[in-house]
């Protein structure tokens, strides 16, 4: 399984409009995040989590060239607002399956209500073929990757965490339910969300994930979602051995 971090910075992107830390001025690429998203290949498929705000920046980036399946976390701007430029695929492929919880499909269909119940023609529109993942239940794309969707807690929005064979991704979270833990262990590969050294109400900051990840026990794990506190050339000696800050564009392959 090929994992490709698509984009591993918070909300606002790094650098931040207007700031000059450290960070926003480095000429580090590893310093530079467009917003969450991961593709994951493997046994001839692909599959995007999350329709991050700069996803036609990352697809045109990466050379993505075909979609099987499009997973949604939650329904935050950063992780679903570019959710239009599927549409280049879907010309080419025709319609795309989309899955996301049952919150998450309420709002989408809000914001992208003229995708849904379309009132003019002219435009292209996403062609989506909806599913609703339930926590625990999982599903296959194709005959090798099974998924399985994880509930975990972004503040109180629920948000789904995706564990693919023995990789699992979970961005957006402030704590794991015990049933989720349970389902995250024995893994080859973690990516964890991590926002920022400081606490947060509604993130995992660096102390934070350290410790789910000393819990769980993955081989390997990855930290995502980081703001511009974090500048890697000079943080991550913070990190235990088998744990690095992700980066875009960072490759990793699993199992």
């Amino acid at each position: 399984m090929r994992l490709t971090f698509l984009g591993t910075g918070t909300s606002t992107g790094v650098p931040s409009i207007g700031c000059d830390c450290d960070t926003c001025v480095s000429d580090d690429p590893r310093d530079k995040r467009l917003r969450v998203s991961v593709l994951i290949e493997h046994a001839g498929r692909s599959i995007l989590v999350d329709t991050s705000i700069d996803f036609r920046q990352q697809a045109l980036r990466a050379n993505i060239r075909h979609l099987d399946a499009v997973l949604i976390t939650h329904c935050h701007v950063d992780h679903v607002f570019g959710l239009d430029d599927i549409r280049p695929l879907n010309f080419r492929y025709g319609a795309m399956g989309v899955y996301a919880n049952e919150i998450a499909w309420t709002d989408l269909r809000r914001i992208f209500q003229y995708i849904f119940k379309p009132t003019h023609f002219g435009g292209g529109l996403p062609q989506l073929i909806p599913h609703t993942v339930v926590p625990n239940a999982p599903f296959m794309i194709g005959e090798e990757i099974e998924i399985t969707p994880l509930e975990v807690t972004h503040g109180r929005l629920p948000v789904i965490a995706y564990r693919f064979n023995d990789f699992a991704y979970a961005t957006d979270l402030k704590s794991i339910p015990p049933g989720s833990m349970d389902q995250l262990r024995g893994l080859d590969v973690l990516v964890l969300d991590c926002v920022r050294f400081k606490p947060h109400s509604t993130h995992l900051c660096l102390d934070e994930a350290l410790a789910y990840i000393e819990d769980l026990k993955p081989k390997r794990s990855y930290l995502t979602h980081l703001n511009h506190d974090v500048l890697h050339a000079r943080d991550s000696h913070m990190l235990p051995e088998n744990v690095w800050f992700a980066y875009d564009e960072l490759v990793v392959e699993s199992r």
